[in-house]
């Protein structure tokens, strides 16, 4: 039987009282891959907060999207979400609150700035931990060495493609020697804390979890393993034991922490709820629009395109770089009407546009003008997903940035509610009824790093019930 699709309205579920409100500082919208039912914020002025904290939900996601920007407005935004919250907080009435700065769990982001920042505004913290293990997606941590799983390999991930990033690069999964590269030596690599497998598992039965042995001041930094959940949920225990004895932490961490103290006493929506269009809009065709480079969404893209009812349009991004600002204009209006085009008619015969920046690398003179022509990159896609018909059925978006460019400003949400999960690691949110241009549509968040090779097209034919 179809589900009826939810609306924004605040939820009427009994708020854990007893437990601290938690507070995710995602630097991109993909951190809501593991919960549910929680809102996602894309704006964080004072009354915005107020309402947020408010919710019912045991947390609330504010997506900064810092993870598309430059370190020093980063920092900026960071620093203006945390004034905005000193606000918001005793205003929502909220005294207990953990802070989380959601991350890549491929060790990719502004670490330490944002937790510099949070500390600085909203401290000062005992400690701040580090947990980049994302189960779903096949990030694993033990002895303190991050493991990025391919092809069902654990591979160091100073040896993945990740840690070659051209702004966030690295070159240790040693956790403790990552904190002391991107710290520049301030914390160096001794310093550095670690709780262990053997630690995380000491307990069971009477005997939980304590982080008696671990000292505990002046923000002291602490990195944590994870292979299974148990491992972060044993964690999350001992943290909120701690905190209700008066202790304050931060945490810099991906996405499969939030599931332990945060998930809300209903279960999310069943992945079967999506089958054969239960929210897509009218059963109309949908969209999918795919930014992300990494190989993994390379290959995803190439299944997806083996799909019944799908019609491939490559965006040649090259052509953005014309010579002189005229030329380009020319070029990016020329690709622009031919994208759309193409698009209008692939909707008008029934079938799934999926359109995908191409896929060749291109080099830049430094970091900013990479940056630079990423934001032109996201403008135009923006403008191609406004220019899409009104009667588009679902959205898939495709890389973490893309999709908070998507809701922010394609979308130009101020704030959505989170369905659940279409496929592990992917979320879904759908739009407010009263949007000018898409009410209640719904829209897959889809990282750049998670899922199989079919994943994406498992998404896609969940929403459109078009199967080989």
């Amino acid at each position: 039987m179809p589900v009826e699709p939810q609306t924004l309205a605040p939820q009427t579920l009994a708020p854990q009282a007893a437990e601290p409100k938690i507070i995710v500082l995602d630097d991109d919208p993909t951190g809501s891959q593991t919960v549910h039912s929680c809102l996602l914020l894309l704006k964080w002025d004072v009354p915005t907060l107020v309402s947020a904290l408010q919710d019912a939900s045991p947390l609330v996601f504010i997506l900064t999207n810092t993870r598309a920007l430059p370190s020093e407005t980063a920092a900026a935004v960071t620093q203006a979400v945390c004034h905005n919250l000193k606000l918001a907080l005793p205003q929502a009435g909220i005294h207990d609150f953990l802070i989380v700065s959601r991350s890549d769990s491929t060790l990719r982001g502004h670490y330490p700035i944002e937790t510099d920042v949070i500390a600085a505004e909203l401290g000062p913290f005992d400690a701040h931990f580090l947990v980049p293990a994302f189960f779903e997606g096949g990030r694993i941590t033990r002895d303190s060495i991050h493991y990025v799983v391919q092809g069902g390999v654990p591979v160091p991930a100073h040896e993945t493609e990740f840690a070659k990033d051209s702004v966030f690069g690295y070159h240790h999964s040693y956790l403790p020697d990552y904190v002391a590269e991107k710290t520049q030596g301030r914390i160096p690599a001794n310093a550095v804390q670690r709780l262990p497998l053997t630690r995380l598992r000491q307990g069971g039965g009477d005997r939980d979890l304590t982080l008696g042995h671990l000292t505990l001041e002046n923000n002291a930094c602490v990195v944590v393993d994870g292979e299974q959940q148990s491992d972060l949920d044993a964690l999350a225990q001992a943290v909120l034991a701690a905190a209700r004895q008066g202790q304050r932490f931060l945490f810099r961490s991906a996405a499969s922490l939030l599931t332990c103290p945060s998930a809300p006493p209903s279960p999310p929506q069943p992945r079967g709820c999506y089958r054969h269009g239960a929210y897509t809009r009218q059963g109309f065709p949908g969209a999918v629009i795919v930014g992300s480079h990494v190989q993994k969404t390379t290959q995803q893209l190439q299944v997806l395109l083996t799909a019944p009812g799908t019609v491939a349009i490559e965006v040649e991004i090259a052509q953005l770089l014309a010579g002189d600002n005229r030329d380009a204009a020319t070029a990016r209006q020329q690709l622009l009407s031919q994208v759309l085009a193409q698009a209008h008619t692939a909707h008008a015969e029934s079938k799934t546009p999926v359109i995908y920046t191409s896929r060749q690398e291109l080099t830049f003179a430094d970091t900013a003008t990479r940056l630079d022509f990423g934001q032109q990159v996201s403008t135009l896609l923006m403008d191609i997903l406004r220019g899409l018909p009104d009667t588009l059925g679902f959205l898939i978006s495709k890389g973490g940035i893309t999709s908070n460019d998507t809701l922010s400003d394609g979308l130009a949400l101020t704030r959505a509610r989170l369905l659940g999960q279409i496929v592990p690691g992917c979320s879904v949110v759908i739009t407010a009824d009263d949007h000018p241009q898409f009410p209640q549509l719904p829209v897959v968040l889809f990282p750049g790093n998670v899922g199989d090779e079919t994943a994406l097209k498992l998404a896609y034919e969940r929403l459109s019930g078009v199967t080989a």
